[in-house]
């Protein structure tokens, strides 16, 4: 009975040993091959359930999603033989799977080494093609979709994967032109702050100037406005006193008279000659007389 039991137990294993060596699983973000004693016999396994044979047939199965690639930067030269540093990436999937297998060995790693020579290739076509501004900004998306188009044609034909976009990440001068261009930059901005220094001195120099001619007129009108208005002022005045004198002439000789002897002998110290007779003492006699 116990020999049964262990016979029953071996076939039980190997059957589930067998078993699975011969079913297998391929998902949707997977690809695969089935090669029979080292023989691809088909080329591309459809996604799902599916039986082989054991210990004769084998299943490659590799990644189906979109992957990244990461190209070193580079250094490429322009049209005008400028240099630039470049660093790039790539965003690829398996297309053939049976070619992809024999290109690479279903080695992911090789795969991305062939894709990363040939984008750095294509770069340095197309960036020989075009001007350091076309590169920078110019045609930049043109060179893009131009060398995803000529890269699709070699990986496809020789990885039979697709290039589903090419982006730089970063171009940069190399650090000897890098200095040079930042102290032709630094020159080329201390010229145009002296410029634009010069042209505001300019400009001041003309609005001072304008100003203070705005000054000189402003004080002339003003001046002039206060002279005529003195001038209206004293005249008025003049017509005023004449007006009042005249009303009475006789007190307006004595308000004068008056006014002289004031002054006159105000300081003590002054001498006056003249004719005792002349009419400046013309009041005083009166008031003499008067007493």
């Amino acid at each position: 009975m116990s020999n049964r039991i262990a016979v029953l137990l071996v076939l039980v294993v190997g059957l589930v040993f067998v078993g699975s060596n011969s079913i297998y699983i391929l998902n949707e973000m997977e690809r695969g091959v089935l090669l029979r004693l080292g023989k691809v016999v088909n080329p591309d396994i459809a996604t799902g359930l599916h039986l082989k044979l054991p210990f004769m047939e084998e299943v490659r199965i590799f990644d189906g999603r979109v992957l990244t690639v990461d190209a070193p930067a580079e250094r490429f030269l322009t049209l005008e033989k400028k240099a630039l540093i470049v660093d790039s990436f790539a965003k690829f999937k398996i297309k053939k799977v049976e070619k992809y297998y024999t290109a690479t060995s279903g080695d992911q790693r090789r795969a991305e080494e062939l894709l990363k020579q040939r984008i750095n290739n294509g770069l340095r076509n197309e960036i020989s093609k075009r001007t350091l501004h076309e590169v920078v900004s110019g045609e930049r998306d043109e060179l893009m979709e131009v060398l995803v188009a000529s890269l699709n044609e070699v990986a496809d034909a020789e990885l039979g994967v697709e290039v589903v976009d090419v982006r730089v990440k970063r171009i940069d001068l190399p650090q000897e032109v890098s200095q040079s261009v930042y102290n032709r930059m630094n020159t080329e901005r201390d010229i145009e702050a002296k410029e634009h220094r010069a042209k505001g001195q300019e400009l001041a120099v003309g609005i001072r100037a304008d100003a203070d001619k705005q000054r000189e007129v402003i004080l002339a009108e003003a001046y002039s406005e206060a002279e005529s208005l003195r001038g209206e002022g004293d005249a008025e005045a003049a017509a005023t006193y004449a007006q009042a004198f005249n009303q009475d002439k006789e007190f307006y000789k004595f308000y004068r008279s008056m006014a002289a002897y004031k002054r006159t002998f105000s300081d003590k110290n002054d001498m006056l000659i003249l004719d005792p007779n002349s009419d400046f003492f013309s009041y005083l006699k009166d008031s003499q007389s008067g007493k």
